[in-house]
């Protein structure tokens, strides 16, 4: 069972309840929704069309060799802006004020073949209520050969993760298609992060298992059994659509976490964490690349982070407008707001970040 942590500031702060009636003061005075626009909707029909007739673009034109692993390829990075751009909003309740709307778009999921509750309890619960707390936030989570929080110790191998890392996120989507979700239910049950009966966790587990069979029949059978391309072309090119997809989404998260400037507070004794709820996002989280509006249309507003992780039901194609009144807002209040101005600095300060997490005696300076 995880420890109950609590945020207690030392000092109230008014800080995030002034940016709130900013941001409510926006809306209210441009007379703008805080769901999807038009550029939303738009964008969703680009990204979810892109990736299924890219699919049956190759399928029905017998597409394989060389040119069919490009197709493979590009689907990836439409799966990998579905991730970001159209799932991730709607999950978040943010896509729109409907909750039936939010349900169906978040089952894109699924085209990753993922599971929606798992996924809506690691992010949504933990990595937003305790951001980069080693102990409760699952994504900054040290494994075997992968260190990305201060906590425990460094093996000499790990002095080497700046390196190999990258396949690692490479292969994050397809770890999760086959074992993640169901090491996840046990394991969130376990913890008591999932509140769901004996009964309920079983019915999650078919539910799980029927949509896992559907993908891949989809991806795996269909090709061979009805379009006949070979399996060797097929499993080979299942694998690169997963490696750009998994690196794509894993790097654009990693900027925004695991970078240099971060923080990593832990609770004490009695799982109080002395701060600011909305104060220790701004700690734990940086923007990157925030004028690059290509970029931003792609990766669905998670280069605004920080807007993000305040705000997380506030779709993101209103983050650019907002950043300016949080960023005016925290420097009033003497907060800070991290940044990288651009996607090269994210990146080299994310390798950085390995690169001191593989050396034990930075360790403290980290912290």
């Amino acid at each position: 069972m995880k420890q109950q942590i609590r945020f207690v500031p030392k000092d109230k702060s008014k800080f995030f309840a002034t940016l709130r009636s900013r941001i409510d003061n926006y809306f209210t005075d441009n007379n703008l929704s805080k769901h999807a626009n038009s550029e939303m909707v738009v964008k969703s029909i680009v990204l979810l069309g892109g990736y299924i007739f890219t699919f049956a673009f190759m399928l029905f034109l017998g597409i394989n060799g060389w040119s069919g692993y490009l197709l493979w390829a590009l689907m990836g990075v439409f799966c990998a802006g579905i991730g970001m751009s159209v799932m991730h909003d709607a999950n978040h309740g943010a896509y729109s004020k409907k909750q039936e709307v939010n349900d169906w778009i978040g089952y894109s999921l699924n085209l990753v073949g993922g599971a929606v509750t798992n996924w809506k309890l690691q992010h949504n619960i933990l990595h937003h209520t305790y951001t980069n707390v080693p102990t409760h936030d699952d994504d900054i989570q040290n494994r075997a050969i992968l260190r990305f929080n201060p906590q425990g110790k460094s093996n000499l191998i790990h002095k080497f993760q700046f390196v190999y890392a990258f396949f690692f996120y490479g292969i994050l989507t397809l770890y999760w298609v086959t074992l993640k979700d169901l090491v996840q239910l046990i394991k969130f049950k376990k913890d008591g992060v999932s509140k769901a009966t004996d009964k309920e966790l079983f019915v999650l587990f078919l539910k799980m298992s029927m949509m896992k069979i559907a993908y891949f029949s989809a991806m795996l059978l269909l090709p061979v059994y009805v379009f006949g391309f070979s399996w060797t072309f097929v499993l080979t090119g299942f694998l690169l659509l997963h490696f750009v997809t998994g690196l794509i989404l894993t790097v654009i998260f990693q900027l925004a976490h695991s970078v240099e400037g971060t923080t990593h507070p832990m609770p004490d004794s009695t799982g109080i964490i002395e701060n600011d709820w909305a104060i220790h996002q701004m700690h734990t989280t940086v923007n990157f690349s925030r004028h690059n509006k290509w970029l931003s249309w792609y990766v669905g507003g998670l280069n605004f982070q920080v807007e993000h992780h305040l705000f997380p039901r506030i779709c993101h194609v209103h983050y650019p407008a907002l950043a300016h009144i949080v960023k005016e807002t925290a420097e009033e209040f003497g907060i800070p707001y991290l940044e990288n101005h651009t996607f090269g600095q994210a990146l080299n300060s994310h390798i950085a970040l390995l690169q001191r997490m593989g050396l034990p005696e930075l360790n403290e300076a980290i912290a």
